[in-house]
């Protein structure tokens, strides 16, 4: 499936190599920059960032390079865009979900998860409705029904993108990413259920920040308490074979990262945009 692979992240994944990702700022500058820069995918912020569907749509065509789509052969974006949005897993609120997707993003990062229900309404909310004798049926799926400009941005046709719509790894030749953050110790009490239980979860991101404000200390990152509790997500993660991500990373740490289990390596664009090409390189991918 590979060869074919359209989303850069799920090719990682599947190649065995980790990811390496960078939130970006929804602005024309920065997508253009983001278009060829030494990175998987990119996950334009919107849960701190204002949520602007118009200019995530125009954020997404400035990703677009002709030049580089000819010399590749390929619709596959050099770069995968995906979104991070500002509904909480607890708030169930799928439109937001909806409206990335329909814009064409290729993943939906869900923040705050911290129960099987709010999981399972995160894959859902990426997947459409089926009858129910379907395979894959659960999670059933409850996205909306506009797919036009999706579809035309992925560069297929309206049959091609409902096949190619669904969420990896439940369905292997889906396109879609569903990336659930971890960022509560109610969220590590219940990841094992969640991992269990609520299959097409693409991978699990580590929100240092909530984590440890709710720990007492304060992107303390190296404080005991909070790297046990990382840790405990990451056993977690390797248990059920599901990436887990990393979205602090530059070139002091990511070899440490790597060898703790982290497959998702993601930094801020702004800081440290170089140095995660750099921290590419000398990772050697």
């Amino acid at each position: 499936m590979s060869d074919n692979r359209l989303n850069g992240i799920i090719r990682a994944f599947e190649s065995g190599k980790p990811a390496y990702a960078a939130f970006s700022k929804l602005d024309k500058q920065t997508a253009i920059e983001m278009s060829d820069a030494p990175y998987d995918g990119v996950v334009f912020e919107m849960e701190h960032n204002p949520y602007d569907v118009s200019a995530l749509g125009d954020a997404l065509q400035y990703m677009l390079n002709r030049k580089a789509i000819a010399e590749r052969g390929s619709m596959a974006p050099g770069v995968t865009p995906i979104a991070r949005i500002p509904a909480n897993g607890a708030e169930m609120n799928q439109s937001f979900a909806k409206q990335v997707l329909d814009r064409g993003c290729y993943g939906v990062i869900w923040p705050h998860v911290s129960t099987v229900e709010q999981a399972y309404n995160a894959v859902a909310a990426c997947r459409y409705a089926r009858p129910k004798h379907a395979p894959l049926y659960e999670p059933k799926g409850i996205r909306g029904d506009g797919p036009a400009n999706a579809a035309r941005y992925w560069g297929l046709s309206m049959p091609e993108y409902y096949r190619r719509a669904d969420v990896w790894p439940l369905a292997p030749e889906g396109e879609i990413l569903v990336g659930l953050m971890c960022e509560s110790t109610e969220a590590i009490e219940n990841l094992d259920d969640m991992l269990a239980n609520v299959p097409g979860i693409g991978f699990i991101l580590i929100g240092e920040g909530d984590l440890s404000q709710q720990l007492g200390f304060p992107r303390q990152y190296d404080h005991p308490e909070v790297a046990d509790a990382m840790r405990q997500i990451v056993e977690t993660c390797r248990k059920h074979n599901v990436v887990v991500g990393n979205p602090h990373v530059n070139a002091k740490n990511h070899k440490r990262l790597l060898e703790e289990g982290y497959r998702m390596l993601m930094s801020a664009p702004l800081k440290s945009y170089g140095v995660a090409g750099a921290a590419r390189e000398m990772a050697g991918y």
